[in-house]
């Protein structure tokens, strides 16, 4: 990997590797500042939060990304095993498993945003994602794997689709398949068995993208009975820095209509909501949202939360309810008033971002009720936080209990990432799919 200068190189080394004064100032400004508390203290339905440590420059903490040894594999919990039911994929992020077993695999990475990386920030910023693996072109394709003799591990690899802009999310409805691209959500005709779609994708709604579009990741699920999509867009910020203007219906999940493509805001104020899941006993739709950053390492922990209609969960101006987030001008003291609390904490900057209930699954029964996450891991925290699965379990439709560790050991001891869970689903043996967009695998859990 190549730097456009020793400063940058010393910025995203250890700090005790800062020797010359400009540099030094830099580092400090970024190193000196760390957690105070554990992230267990940011996890749960009453998180502590504590007061905002803001510095110079953002607190860069880089798990450079190094791939899996031969031989090497995450850690699965007690009782259950892991597999790896397809290696070799390109930058894998989000997962479908269609009815009749077979598994759809975004390859995916961030579409061409100019405009997102000018100035100082974001200079340094690409630096980061360079670092941690997240600069890879994308492949703009959905790989579809199937395993044909049921022993966990897929036999068949074919490219469904191809030519997409960095598509993400994937919902079926009939025999329509919907896909998420970072500007659209376009659906396809689809025939249960295919390996192929030739067809070209029909737009049914615009989505908010442009020359920065800075959290391009667009998800979508599909309503009970099949009338409506709900779609994640993120803000196009960290605090609405560039303006109000270029936020217009972001930080969002849309409800659109299938059959005209019309489409509203179901829910505001939500940074950056990425997984959504349906509660089966409640009915409710849930999502995870990555939080704020640059405001310390203990602030503000991402969430998992239930998602009411027409709520306004506080972005940009209060964080986890109604704590206001001072560097937001001008203030709106009116919608602070109506934010509100996330149900469930999920650590500060664990970059939750998989959500799967766990409704079905053949693992053991402590996961029998509750939802699985893929946390991606931090950047914006010293030391670590994510680069994990966990389970949250419910009872009575709601968080119940503090997170189980799922899926571990995707950091080396000298912090270094062999991957990076992102997306989570259920195959249609109720084991646990897992897409690693740094080991480029697909993990399996599975009970022992």
């Amino acid at each position: 990997m190549k730097y456009r200068s020793r400063s940058a190189v010393r910025l995203l080394r250890p700090c005790s590797n800062a020797s010359l004064i400009g540099a030094a100032v830099l580092a400090l400004a970024a190193c000196n500042e760390m957690a105070t508390l554990p992230v267990s203290a940011g996890t749960g339905p009453h998180p502590t939060l504590p007061p905002p440590q803001q510095t110079l420059i953002p607190t860069v903490h880089i798990a450079p990304a190094n791939g899996w040894p031969s031989g090497a594999a995450p850690q699965a919990a007690a009782g259950m095993r892991v597999t790896a039911f397809a290696r070799s994929l390109g930058h894998p992020r989000w997962l479908l498993v269609l009815p009749n077993g077979d598994v759809l695999v975004a390859e995916t990475n961030a579409p061409s945003k100019p405009e997102d990386a000018k100035g100082i920030k974001g200079w340094v910023m690409g630096l980061v994602m360079e670092r941690a693996g997240a600069t890879v072109p994308s492949a703009n394709r959905i790989t579809l794997l199937r395993d044909t003799d049921g022993d966990g591990v897929a036999d068949l690899s074919s490219v469904l689709l191809q030519g997409l802009n960095s598509p993400f999310g994937m919902a079926l409805v009939g025999d329509t398949l919907y896909v998420a691209d970072s500007d659209a959500v376009l659906r396809f005709p689809y025939v249960s068995g295919d390996t192929r779609i030739t067809a070209p994708g029909v737009r049914l709604v615009d989505l908010p993208a442009g020359p920065i579009n800075h959290h391009w990741t667009k998800n979508l699920i599909a309503s009970k009975d099949g009338s409506k999509l709900y779609v994640t867009v993120g803000s196009n910020s960290n605090v609405a820095e560039r303006g109000m203007a270029a936020e217009v219906e972001r930080a969002a999940i849309w409800e659109v209509d299938i059959r005209s493509g019309s489409h509203r805001i179901f829910a505001s104020g939500l940074r950056n909501p990425n997984g959504l899941a349906w509660e089966p006993h409640s009915g409710e739709l849930w999502t995870v949202v990555n939080e704020r950053d640059e405001l310390g390492s203990d602030l503000v922990p991402d969430y998992l939360t239930s998602v009411r209609d027409g709520g306004f969960y506080g972005w940009p101006y209060s964080y986890y309810g109604q704590h206001v987030d001072a560097r937001v001008m001008p203030q709106r003291p009116d919608l602070v008033a109506q934010a509100i609390t996330p149900d469930y904490a999920l650590g500060p900057h664990t970059a939750s971002l998989g959500l799967a209930s766990s409704a079905g699954t053949t693992l053991p029964a402590v996961f029998a009720n509750g939802m699985f996450i893929g946390q991606h891991g931090s950047w914006n925290r010293r030391p670590h936080s994510g680069y994990k699965v966990i389970f949250v379990p419910f009872e009575n439709g709601k968080p119940s209990g503090a997170p189980i560790d799922v899926l571990t050991g995707f950091l080396s001891e000298e912090g270094n990432a062999y991957g990076r869970p992102v997306g989570v689903a259920l195959d249609r043996q109720g084991a646990l799919l897992v897409a690693d967009d740094v080991g480029n695998v697909i993990w399996r859990v599975s009970a022992q």
